[in-house]
């Protein structure tokens, strides 16, 4: 699916009172390697409003799970502090800091990690046990409730051994909400189930997280999932956060380049051109009319940026410019063709609906969507688009 169709859902909703504020200042996590001091996390400032719903998206080794350990107070900073409506959370230890998490925060990680010895509904029940606001009775029915929402009660009483790896998603999505926590985070939660569970849990999480009276902040290394759930996101690189906002602005209207490659998948297209008057010259000699697109700048060096799925196979309008690059790879996913080409020196990548088989080697004749091109200047800012 091409990211915009893809519906980006409205999470907002009323705060129930109380409900906390989570916010970072200059948020610093540095290792000692044998190979020398890694910055995980580099003066991040962050501030998530109490009911909002936060997307961090970016590159593996960007600092997105090091950033969650250290909302979840599971790690120390370096420097900086998290601060949870208005506790500093680095200054809470041993049994203070155990019950403000068995408490307050509902955790989600990339493995399943639920306890092979317990059944499923024990399992989703084992964060109540901490929380003296569950009585013993309402347990189990809340437990089961919950599991009927993600899809698997009739797999209450079974043994996680038994459930396939997206039941046992499913069953850790429902232990991180059963507690009502204030604040629920989850780490790649999709990453390691296969295509087809992945994209039916993508479809379920923003019903379920719309439902739901908590903040919510999930980390991933794909934008179509920031683009399912919608609320913000902040685009992290390096480990520094290099934009953040509403999910649909940073997608449309990314700060620079940097911002544009972390949110594209697959990568998006850039080349370095010149503009000459209406036209851009690419390098080979191509030229192509951006008709008046560039009027409000001077002539000279840029770069342009072109998503995937504004190239295609077919002239999806009148601004589409034919282009010919010689097939290197293709790929063909269900109702979906990714068609890697050459195009003077660069490789960049088609994206399209349809089953389009190209033969490696051929020149394949496609058209680029120039109208939704973005352009950036030499420092990498962007300029248009």
């Amino acid at each position: 699916m091409a990211p915009e169709t893809v519906p980006v859902a409205d999470t907002r909703k009323p705060p129930r009172r109380g409900r906390p504020v989570i916010a970072t200042r200059r948020l610093v996590k540095t290792y000692s390697l044998p190979s020398g001091d890694f910055t995980a996390v580099a003066g991040v400032d962050l501030r998530v409003e109490a009911g909002e719903l936060v997307t961090v998206v970016g590159r593996s080794g960007s600092g997105k799970t090091t950033l969650l350990n250290l909302l979840a107070g599971i790690d120390r900073p370096t420097a900086g502090e998290v601060l949870v409506a208005g506790q500093a959370v680095q200054e809470l230890r041993g049994s203070r800091l155990a019950a403000w998490r068995g408490r307050t925060i509902g955790l989600v990680f990339q493995f399943f990690q639920l306890l092979p010895t317990l059944t499923v509904a024990e399992n989703v029940m084992l964060p109540m046990d901490f929380c003296a606001t569950f009585p013993p009775r309402q347990r189990r029915p809340r437990a089961l409730g919950l599991l009927e929402r993600v899809g698997i009660v009739e797999q209450a009483d079974k043994l996680p051994s038994l459930l396939s790896g997206g039941q046992q998603q499913r069953a850790a999505i429902a232990r991180a909400l059963v507690k009502d926590a204030d604040l629920v985070l989850l780490d790649e939660p999709l990453a390691n189930l296969d295509y087809k569970l992945r994209e039916e849990l993508r479809d379920e999480l923003p019903k379920l997280f719309a439902g739901r009276d908590c903040t919510v902040v999930y980390a991933t290394t794909e934008p179509v999932e920031a683009l399912l759930l919608g609320g913000h996101t902040a685009l992290m690189h390096e480990g520094r956060v290099v934009q953040y906002g509403p999910t649909s602005e940073i997608y449309r209207q990314p700060d620079s380049l940097l911002a544009a490659q972390v949110f594209s998948d697959p990568p998006i297209n850039i080349a370095e051109i010149t503009k000459r008057g209406e036209h851009i010259v690419m390098q080979g000699g191509l030229e192509w009319d951006v008709g008046g697109r560039l009027t409000s700048v001077p002539d000279g060096p840029y770069t342009i940026g072109i998503r995937p799925h504004h190239i295609e196979p077919h002239a999806a309008n009148g601004k589409a410019v034919p282009i010919q690059g010689r097939v290197l790879v293709t790929e063909i996913s269900g109702s979906e063709s990714v068609v890697h080409f050459e195009l003077a020196g660069h490789t960049w990548v088609s994206q399209s609906h349809g089953v389009h088989p190209f033969e490696v080697g051929e020149q394949a004749q496609l058209y680029a969507d120039v109208g939704r091109a973005l352009f950036f200047d030499p420092s990498g800012r962007r300029v248009v688009g």
